[in-house]
């Protein structure tokens, strides 16, 4: 996700000036911090740990990215600049540090800050592609590369291999069942792809 990125020196002085005297906030893994239809009343600028933000409809889920540190939430501060409710939702993945700026002081802190401008048209750039990249899997890829370059972008994400994961978190995050995912494991593990353990899968070809 560097392309959502602005350069780290930039982006430090404007961190250090914005976030001097506010709160670091602490998230439990598997927080809800918010859903669809909600008001959005904070923005995050994440720290440290991984927030999932993704659409969902009827019961299907569908992933459409990941907050990283340095990284903030676009989709949130869309929102709330239009003052519209949420489109998405968005979760902790793992616990998660984040300083949390009230959207009604948004205006003078761009005012003030025009860097943070910058940066949120930055993140908004490398949003949009990975949103094209997800279109484009979703259409034309099929389930076992998906599920596969899933995979590996999830170690990179994690730092860690085997990760612990369900079929079922699998099926969520793509859009699918999790009877698919549990057929497509099967065949990546008989490719030498993959291999399960209890509720662990390794990536064996990075």
């Amino acid at each position: 996700m560097d392309s959502g990125q602005v350069p780290s020196i930039s982006y430090n002085s404007l961190l250090k000036k914005i976030t001097a005297s506010r709160e670091l906030i602490k998230i439990e893994k598997g927080t809800e911090i918010l859903r669809e239809g909600q008001y959005v009343k904070v923005i995050p600028l994440v720290q440290k740990g991984l927030i999932k933000v993704y659409t969902r409809y009827e019961h299907r889920e569908l992933l459409l990215y990941y907050i990283q540190p340095n990284e903030s939430c676009i989709m949130s501060f869309s929102a709330s600049i239009n003052n519209e409710p949420s489109q998405v939702f968005a979760v902790t993945e793992e616990d998660t540090e984040a300083i949390l700026i009230p959207v009604t002081e948004l205006d003078s802190l761009t005012r003030e800050n025009p860097g943070l401008n910058s940066f949120f048209f930055q993140q908004y750039k490398g949003r949009y592609a990975e949103l094209l990249d997800t279109i484009h899997s979703v259409l034309l890829d099929k389930i076992d590369k998906r599920l596969y370059r899933h995979l590996k972008d999830k170690v990179n994400l994690k730092g860690e291999n085997p990760i612990k994961i369900s079929h079922q978190q699998l099926a969520n995050e793509l859009g699918t069942v999790r009877e698919v995912v549990s057929r497509v494991l099967k065949k990546l593990e008989g490719e030498g792809l993959v291999k399960q353990q209890g509720n662990t899968i390794m990536v064996l070809d990075l």
